[in-house]
């Protein structure tokens, strides 16, 4: 049941939630969220590694799922466009298995938006049916995840297939060996 009550921009599940505000843009909130994540997963990245980018999007997630949850009372939708942090912490995620450059970035930008947009099966399963904070959060973990193991089989295919140049033209822009 929704709360009548306006909750200000300076509430902590309305501040972290919206990515502090950015959410409360009038286009395109998700994207700008997932643009907003960029340069902190930079910072992170390049100051402490992959690992510590996979801790934060680890943090994101969870602080993410508090956050969404204790929003969820003041509005009438199921996953509120204004609350970001579930893309913020899936950028995150996304990028964590890929080198800090600007190509990787963009490619992630792009593929992240791409399939939390258009959301392929399972996403769209976790979207309709998995509610609340986690519900928030979860279908924009998958939508990271998918890139990823995507990437990850047509690297196999690629050498399977006696393509080893495709295979390492794909892992040049992940680096999941430098994540564990």
């Amino acid at each position: 049941m929704k709360d009548n009550r306006e909750i200000s921009l300076l509430h902590p599940a309305k501040f972290i939630g919206t990515w502090f505000g950015v959410g409360l843009a009038p286009k395109a909130p998700g994207t700008f969220g997932s643009i907003a994540a960029l340069p902190f997963a930079y910072l992170i990245q390049t100051q402490w590694g992959n690992v510590a980018l996979l801790i934060a999007a680890v943090l994101a997630f969870i602080v993410g799922c508090i956050a969404c949850e204790k929003y969820l009372p003041y509005v009438d939708a199921l996953d509120p466009k204004e609350m970001v942090i579930d893309e913020v912490h899936g950028q995150w995620l996304l990028l964590a298995f890929m080198h800090p450059t600007l190509i990787s970035y963009l490619v992630g930008l792009f593929l992240f938006r791409l399939f939390d947009i258009l959301k392929p099966w399972p996403i769209s399963v976790a979207d309709r049916n998995i509610h609340g904070g986690f519900g928030v959060m979860f279908d924009d973990t998958l939508a990271a995840v998918y890139p990823i193991v995507l990437a990850a089989l047509a690297v196999v295919a690629a050498r399977m297939t006696g393509h080893s140049e495709m295979a390492r033209s794909i892992e040049s822009y992940l680096s999941v060996h430098n994540v564990f």
